[in-house]
């Protein structure tokens, strides 16, 4: 059975890993039969990852694309919709952060952050929901972060944006429940991903790799229509790195 799967942020870190566990998954889930649509804003990534998928067998679309941007949301769903028909699964994976004291922070650092983690969030969410809603079926996965519910001090407009991404999963949920759409909010803790930098090598020991977070994510999305994972919290074993 085809599963029409939108990952944003896609060519790097959280993305690619949740993108090559669902194509893996094609091999070992004899009735599923996954269609990647992967989006980021490079195509070079997307192209790699992309020829990763297909070793597996997926079938994988690349579309080049910044959610920030109103246009792109429309090419996104409409390209999908447009080829395959519907929408069964949207990963919102794509985020950014800029990370500075309070006193330090710009407002262009703070329209660069809202402009993707809650604005194109929100309206990529809202343009994919009918869809699901209408069918009376599908899964929204959000991936959020442990900064949506703990500040820390260099956080203050990731975590704004986290906690604002928080407010509205609640709310989508009242919407979802009505019409058997899962909600998924997933939090991980520090995940070595391209967001940090560079990471010495005493740090990269105990923070978790993207393929800790993508397994559990797909193992969600396999459950049965009738249950919902509603929230996974996934931490390091010796807890949050803070500042």
């Amino acid at each position: 059975m085809k599963h029409i799967i939108i990952i944003t942020g896609a060519g790097k870190g959280i993305g690619r890993a949740i993108a090559l566990h669902f194509a893996k998954a094609s091999t070992t889930q004899s009735d599923f039969e996954p269609v990647l649509i992967l989006t980021s804003r490079t195509i070079s990534d997307l192209e790699a990852v992309a020829a990763e998928c297909r070793t597996s067998g997926a079938t994988v679309e690349i579309i080049v694309a910044d959610i920030a941007k109103m246009a792109d949301i429309e090419q996104i769903v409409n390209t999908t919709v447009e080829r395959y028909g519907t929408i069964d699964c949207l990963i919102n994976n794509a985020g950014v952060g800029r990370f500075k004291p309070l006193t330090e922070l710009t407002e262009d650092d703070y329209e660069y952050t809202m402009a993707t983690n809650l604005k194109g969030t929100f309206f990529l969410t809202q343009r994919v929901f009918p869809i699901m809603e209408n069918k009376r079926s599908g899964h929204i996965f959000f991936i959020t972060s442990i900064a949506a519910e703990t500040a820390f001090k260099s956080s203050s407009l990731y975590s704004m944006s986290k906690f604002g991404q928080n407010g509205f999963i609640a709310s989508l949920r009242l919407y979802a429940k009505s019409c058997n759409v899962r909600i998924t909010n997933v939090m991980p803790g520090a995940v070595l991903t391209p967001m940090w930098g560079e990471v010495p090598e005493a740090m990269q020991a105990v923070m978790m790799m993207p393929e800790d977070i993508a397994i559990p994510i797909v193992n969600a999305y396999l459950l049965p229509q009738r249950t919902s994972v509603e929230e996974l919290v996934i931490r390091p074993i010796g807890g949050d790195i803070n500042d």
